[in-house]
């Protein structure tokens, strides 16, 4: 099975469950020390198809012929934990299934009657809601101690030791070649030093690194960090050369010790070995990752300084508001592109780039243009505030322009209109309007944007009710429409409107 994508929640340990006395329930074969990410319920005869891993199953035994191979398909599908409801079908755990979980290690808990399993699903969630809330709120405390420690003299040395203390392992600053610059916590073996210095092998290339932008604490925090991003780590006990392609992270394992290493600019690299890798460290470790480039970066101009102090002050829990003034004159325009060769030159330094996809920050009085080899996706202007939406809409005007295979789109209001494309409803106006005369258009607009009211359609043209009534049946001859059915007066305003933006002349 592929490795499931984790929901947005760290995974809780099954002896949280267990320790509910409300839910009563009772674990009978397999062991304790597993997580569990979600629940899932299911009477099918082989479960299989449809679980992800890292679920609790709940089943009643509805179709339970075979424990066995239920078992295994189970396991095998990798699920964390059986769940077994007693009553309706049977009035106790089968012995069958007992002694299966028990062969192939899968935790087997006995759910009483009195126990539905909605209610073990709800208090699943709760526990999963609540490690979120510690996990958020452990994270901040250490956001804020890292940015003040970034402050102190000495601020490589100081950044360090909070990290290895929060973490409970050791932190180092090293070179490429795994050279220690500096480290604070406890001296790891040699044979930890060694496979951190493959590690920075794999994300410290040669050539030069960009600064790493900051983290967002993505779903399944927990998860090793080289899934989630380009190149991989190699096993620290294969003492085999490192991949040719290099990540910006990387994460491993060597005798229950858990090892990352982040990319920093120099090129540097920030190592890590804490014995184990709890939720939210990569969040952490990505934030000193950010503060350790900013403190070794080589001497900086005004503009990158200025930058540089606006990032810090974000991250010291600063507003919005009080970071702009650092940025420069708002607002801005947010830009995605993606294509192959030379990054399009956008007239700012604030770009993101990654391979063949780019973000950036452009003020919005420049002008962003199409460029060869490239689609583009631009927001509408927004303030340093609003750059969280400005990017979603910059994600989807880019999406727009690769489907009709535009080279640049732009960010459109919201409603109906949107959804069209100007030039296509346009060009289709033009045809359904055609047969009607300029007066006859003017007519049927008047008495459309009037509900179809004769008296108010004749005096706010200055004409005769009946010459209203003329000219509207004339216009409905003329298209072979019934002007009764609110579809047909509905496509004709669109298009009325249509043609008058197309010409300039929306009233």
């Amino acid at each position: 099975m592929p490795e499931p994508t984790a929901p947005p929640t760290p995974p809780i340990a099954l002896t949280a469950l267990l320790a509910r006395a409300d839910l009563g329930l009772r674990q009978l074969a397999g062991p304790a020390e597993v997580s569990i990410r979600w629940v899932h319920t299911s009477e099918m005869a082989d479960p299989y198809p449809y679980l992800l891993g890292g679920e609790l199953l709940m089943t009643a035994g509805v179709q339970l012929a075979d424990p066995e191979r239920y078992v295994s398909r189970v396991v095998e599908a990798g699920a964390a934990a059986l769940g077994f409801g007693v009553a309706p079908v049977y009035d106790a755990v089968p012995d069958a299934l007992v002694q299966a979980c028990a062969r192939h290690g899968l935790p087997l808990l006995e759910v009483p009657p009195q126990t539905t399993f909605s209610g073990v699903a709800r208090a699943v969630w709760l526990l999963m809601a609540r490690a979120r809330e510690d996990e958020l709120r452990r994270v901040n405390e250490t956001q804020r101690a890292l940015a003040a420690a970034a402050s102190r003299p000495a601020p490589v040395g100081a950044v360090l030791r909070v990290l290895a203390g929060r973490l409970g392992g050791w932190a180092a600053l090293v070179t490429p070649a795994g050279s220690v610059l500096d480290a604070a916590g406890g001296e790891p073996s040699a044979a930890v030093r060694d496979a951190v210095g493959r590690l920075a092998g794999v994300v410290a290339p040669e050539a030069e690194i960009p600064h790493p932008a900051p983290p967002r604490n993505p779903p399944g925090d927990d998860e090793p960090a080289a899934r989630r991003t380009r190149g991989s780590a190699p096993d620290p006990g294969s003492g085999g050369n490192p991949p040719k392609a290099h990540a910006l992270t990387a994460t491993d394992t060597l005798g229950g010790t858990h090892l990352a290493a982040y990319a920093l600019a120099g090129p540097r690299v920030l190592a890590l070995a804490t014995p184990r890798r709890a939720p939210g460290d990569h969040t952490i470790a990505g934030v000193a990752a950010v503060l350790l480039t900013l403190l070794t970066a080589e001497r900086q101009g005004a503009d990158v300084a200025a930058r540089s102090a606006a990032l810090v002050r974000l991250l010291l829990g600063g507003t919005p508001e009080e970071a702009e003034p650092l940025l420069g004159e708002g607002p801005w325009v947010v830009v995605q592109a993606r294509g192959q060769g030379a990054p399009p030159d956008l007239g700012t330094p604030l770009v993101d780039a990654g391979g063949q996809h780019l973000r950036a920050l452009v003020p919005a009085d420049r002008e962003v243009t199409a460029h060869p080899g490239w689609t583009l996706g631009v927001s509408a202007p927004a303030a340093l505030a609003g750059l969280a939406v400005a990017d979603t809409q910059a994600a989807r005007a880019l999406e727009r322009a690769e489907a009709t295979r535009t080279p640049l789109t732009r960010h459109r209001p919201a409603g109906f209109g949107a959804l069209m494309n100007p030039e296509e409803a346009a060009a289709y106006a033009h045809h359904l309007l055609a047969p009607l005369s300029d007066p006859l258009r003017t007519t049927l607009r008047a008495w459309l944007s009037l509900h179809g009211s004769w008296d108010r359609s004749a005096v706010a043209l200055g004409v005769h009710r009946n010459t209203v009534r003329q000219r509207i049946g004339r216009a409905a001859a003329l298209l072979g429409v019934d002007l009764d059915d609110m579809d047909v007066r509905t496509e004709l305003w669109l298009a009325l409107r249509s043609a008058e933006s197309h010409s300039g002349h929306r009233e």
